[in-house]
């Protein structure tokens, strides 16, 4: 008689375990071309990676307190981070949301704002790989911000990330392992000019025995040290600056646009040598008066004389 005889194996196999651990990776944040005088923020994002370790089998919590700083560039106050172009400044901020109403801070800087609280728990094989969004905004309204191109550096001791295995949901006092990211900021500010007119009226008169004065202005606003020419053109009539003419239907009258107060600089474009008004910008609106006269001539029929002059900015 033949028995079966069978085996029973008895295995015990150590249960594989990885280090509790995080890293981080972030992208830079580009703000591209930015218009410094326009009113309108200018809105850019980066993302920020997130790859953990843990046990295996377990789905434990992971609170991550992710701090960013000042950067290179510093922080004007709490509102305001900056990028730095040699001695100049160009103000911006990082947020938490999309709505740019959370300022995304750290836990190691001067300032009240907290890093925002994340939290991510491991799959069943002990890892998790997942991101977040960095919201920033360049504000506007910025001329003084000389043209050129802005950079703030954030390096590991700029980024104060802080994760431990918990339950918590603050981030006010955080204790665990820390971390950090490198990445940049970064924007480029490029010249311009806005220019805006007050016409010049020279009433209503009677005979034209006289001279007959008035002013209008011309206001420049250019970014901070942007060179720029200011030219008047020579009317409907394509006049020179003294002869242009006001005109209803074949009527004419003569009048003139000056650069100065006595009438003795015309005022004309870029034909007519040393008749342009220059100047560099400041970021701030240049008001530049101009100077207007009806010189004395024979009094054409009762009525309204008008001219249109075109004014032409360039920088």
């Amino acid at each position: 008689m033949l028995r079966a005889i069978g085996f029973l194996l008895f295995s015990l196999l150590p249960s594989l375990c990885l280090a509790q651990s995080c890293s981080f990776t972030a992208t830079n944040m580009s703000f591209g071309a930015v218009d410094t005088l326009g009113g309108s923020p200018v809105s850019s994002t980066a993302t920020i990676s997130i790859n953990c370790t843990g046990a295996l089998l377990t789905s434990p919590r992971i609170l991550i307190c992710p701090g960013i700083g000042a950067g290179s560039g510093g922080a004007s106050s709490a509102a305001a981070r900056q990028m730095k172009n040699g001695t100049n400044s160009l103000n911006y901020q990082l947020y938490a949301d999309s709505g740019h109403s959370l300022i995304w801070g750290s836990n190691n800087w001067p300032y009240p704002a907290l890093p925002p609280v994340f939290a991510t728990n491991l799959n069943i094989l002990g890892f998790v790989n997942t991101s977040t969004t960095l919201y920033g905004s360049v504000f506007g309204g910025q001329g003084a911000a000389a043209p050129g191109s802005f950079v703030s550096n954030f390096t590991t001791a700029d980024t104060y990330f802080i994760y431990r295995y918990s339950s918590d949901t603050s981030c006010a006092t955080p204790s665990g392992t820390l971390a950090g990211v490198s990445f940049a900021v970064n924007a480029n500010v490029a010249a311009n000019c806005l220019v805006s007119v007050a016409n010049v009226d020279f009433g209503t008169r009677g005979v034209l025995s006289a001279n007959v004065d008035a002013t209008g202005s011309v206001t420049a606003t250019c970014t901070a040290g942007t060179t720029y020419a200011i030219s008047l053109s020579g009317g409907v009539a394509n006049a020179a600056p003294t002869a242009r003419k006001m005109a209803k239907g074949a009527e004419t009258v003569t009048y003139g646009l000056y650069k100065d107060t006595n009438r003795s600089q015309p005022w004309g474009d870029a034909t007519t040598a040393g008749s342009t008004v220059a100047g560099t910008g400041t970021g701030t609106g240049q008001v530049l008066t101009v100077y207007g006269r009806v010189p004395p001539q024979t009094t054409p029929t009762p009525g309204t004389y008008t001219d249109t002059v075109v004014v032409t900015l360039t920088y």
